[in-house]
């Protein structure tokens, strides 16, 4: 895995989310990216029940990537995380009685895979509730584990292709006490993914929104 960077797009003006994404499809090809495949990342949330001491509850999220079938990765609020095997979600149905799936709060991002020399990029619409809410993009850098050694070269390259709309560095990079020098891992990715639901959560639906 290399250093990994997921942003929000927003709409085109004039265009529906699908009308959009279509765009970015088509810039990607014509730079010669070459479509491999699709992809998911999910998340659901859960609300700690039972809390006695009078405190607010916290939330637990379960995230899957299709990176990584195999496991998933729980993020309780505020800290620590784990990664666990495909099971963990039957351990969460039996841990109902300490925590309660948030029901129509799972978000998730769907679309197609893409391969351009050593950067795979990632193009996914959001979704809620049966809505499209928003649109990913995750560009991964595979020749490369240190943020610090590479990000330039990866604002250049999302800047083909996204414009004025190319992120600046991550703070999951910046906020660590190595700074852009610690290597990137797999929850870097994961938390980025988080930070993006958390925001489409609180957006309103988006017109065209309908997912069939």
């Amino acid at each position: 895995m290399g250093v990994t960077c997921v942003c929000q797009v927003p709409v085109a003006e004039g265009k529906s989310v699908q009308q959009t994404v279509d765009q970015l499809h088509k810039k990607l090809e014509q730079l010669g990216g070459v479509k491999q495949g699709s992809f998911f990342v999910d998340c659901e949330t859960y609300h700690t029940t039972g809390n006695a001491s009078g405190q607010p509850s916290k939330l637990l999220y379960v995230m899957h990537n299709s990176e990584t079938p195999l496991s998933c990765l729980a993020l309780y609020e505020g800290g620590p995380y784990l990664t666990a095997d495909a099971n963990f979600d039957v351990l969460m149905v039996k841990l109902k009685s300490h925590f309660q799936n948030a029901k129509g709060h799972k978000v998730e991002s769907r679309g197609a895979r893409y391969r351009y020399c050593d950067f795979l990029v990632k193009l996914g619409t959001v979704t809620m509730s049966s809505s499209a809410r928003g649109i990913s993009v995750e560009v991964e850098y595979c020749a490369c584990v240190v943020p610090g050694d590479c990000w330039n070269l990866m604002k250049e390259f999302m800047q083909s292709f996204l414009g004025s709309n190319a992120p600046e560095i991550p703070s999951v990079f910046t906020s660590k006490p190595e700074g852009l020098f610690a290597p990137a891992d797999c929850m870097d990715t994961m938390s980025q993914y988080l930070e993006l639901f958390s925001k489409v959560r609180k957006q309103q639906v988006l017109p065209g929104s309908s997912v069939r």
